[in-house]
């Protein structure tokens, strides 16, 4: 009636360690993980800003949650001690990682920074095609 029905958000996609190859490490995008656990408050309070650059970011990244409770190969993997740790990889390698709270306007600075480099990276092969040679 008087008030918009909200459009259903974009949610992070939930990485496992069945489905973690197939995601993350094949991606020629950027990837931020964010380690969490149902039992953990600042998880819960960076949850949803997760979600929201997924939807923010989609096509441009790859974004995905793991709970370290499900996930225990992963977690231990990525040496997981303290939640939540949010982990960006590019090119298969850890490029970033932090502890804690961070920022929604960091978390897409950031994020912004490595989809950069991966669209320059990308467009690096078809310069080397330019025939520069003096007429």
């Amino acid at each position: 009636m008087f008030f918009k029905k909200k459009e259903p958000q974009k949610k992070a996609l939930e990485i496992t360690d069945q489905n973690f190859q197939s995601i993350v490490q094949n991606s020629s995008k950027p990837v931020l993980l964010d380690f969490w656990a149902t039992w953990c408050g600042p998880c819960r309070v960076i949850g949803p800003i997760i979600d929201e650059l997924a939807g923010e970011y989609e096509g441009k990244a790859i974004i995905g949650k793991i709970n370290v409770d499900q996930a225990s190969q992963l977690s231990t993997a990525f040496k997981i001690r303290n939640i939540p740790t949010l982990v960006v990889i590019q090119n298969g390698e850890i490029v970033e990682r932090f502890t804690g709270l961070i920022p929604k306007p960091n978390l897409e600075e950031l994020l912004d920074a490595y989809i950069l480099e991966h669209k320059q990276t990308e467009a690096a092969p078809e310069l080397e095609k330019i025939d520069l040679k003096e007429k």
